[in-house]
């Protein structure tokens, strides 16, 4: 039997080997975060710890890639998919979610508990099979939509993945009424035009009525032509272009909606992190990394 339990920690360059890998500052905000194994429970003991599961997971995440394709100086693809939806299962990935979201929105000196949150909703192409497809004839996309509601500051409180035919005043009732079983603070929520027009504005007064939630509707200026930033809803729209910088989540590859969940989760649950570790969350792309080539070539030469 193999034990890796070592090739996990700080000291050892494999773990360091890819760019999702996990840090020791980032370590250091994780490791609380999630179980460990109870040397009193009975059974074999654990070969793979969690901080090198987590490098596996966060390797799918980031790159985007099969399961069955994760590098084998990882945990096995089986070791990490099992304890994924396992920490599924049990509720594990939602008490993590929470509990850097909490530490984060009081380092930006915000109450932990919110009051305010921003809905929306985005289409995605999902790969063939699995449950939950459909066709948004508004977006002409195939595949599967995701109903989020964030906070203020972008960080999410509620997601929902159901099929792209779903309309967003249908989605809306069910993400609002998760959102006020989980979060009776909230109180005020901005959205879109999509989810109420001068004909039916059946979700706002049911909101209002059923779960005293006031919907605010941020309205578009027909006036102004091409892109515009609305107020309030830069802040979902933003905090969509975070989750699909993980390859994983340009599209929808999961065949259960919960594991598509899930998957939104972990990416969220790794940006939060990362700012509590302080550090700068990075992304390679080709404008980035022309930029930086041109940075370094004018330090030489002033140099």
């Amino acid at each position: 039997m193999r034990c890796v339990t070592k090739r996990a920690s700080g000291g050892d360059d494999a773990a360091r080997d890819y760019p999702s890998s996990i840090t020791d500052e980032l370590w250091s905000v994780l490791e609380p975060l999630f179980p460990t194994h109870d040397p009193h429970r009975a059974g074999r003991p654990r070969v793979y710890d969690n901080r090198l599961v987590l490098n596996a997971i966060f390797y799918v995440l980031r790159t985007g890639c099969q399961w069955r394709m994760v590098p084998h100086d990882l945990a096995p693809w089986s070791t990490a998919y099992r304890w994924y939806r396992t920490w599924e299962a049990d509720g594990t990935w939602d008490a993590v979610h929470d509990q850097p979201r909490a530490q984060v929105r009081m380092a930006a000196g915000r109450d932990p508990n919110p009051t305010a949150g921003v809905l929306d909703a985005q289409s995605v192409k999902s790969s063939e099979g699995g449950e939950a497809r459909g066709f948004d004839a508004g977006k002409k996309t195939t595949g599967r939509k995701r109903h989020i509601v964030v906070d203020t500051l972008g960080l999410l409180l509620v997601v929902m993945v159901t099929a792209a035919s779903v309309q967003d005043r249908a989605g809306g009732k069910a993400i609002l009424q998760r959102l006020a079983d989980r979060f009776p603070t909230i109180a005020l929520v901005w959205a879109d035009g999509g989810y109420a027009n001068r004909v039916d504005a059946g979700l706002l007064d049911w909101a209002r009525d059923k779960l005293r939630l006031l919907v605010a509707i941020v309205k578009r200026n027909d006036a102004v032509k091409g892109f515009q930033v609305l107020a309030r809803r830069w802040v979902v729209e933003r905090t969509f272009g975070w989750l699909v910088r993980n390859r994983r989540l340009a599209r929808d590859y999961e065949r259960l909606t919960t594991t598509s969940e899930t998957m939104v989760k972990t990416a969220m649950i790794r940006l939060m992190a990362t700012r509590l570790a302080g550090q700068n969350v990075a992304w390679s792309n080709a404008t980035e990394r022309q930029a930086h080539r041109r940075l370094t070539i004018e330090g030489r030469l002033a140099a």
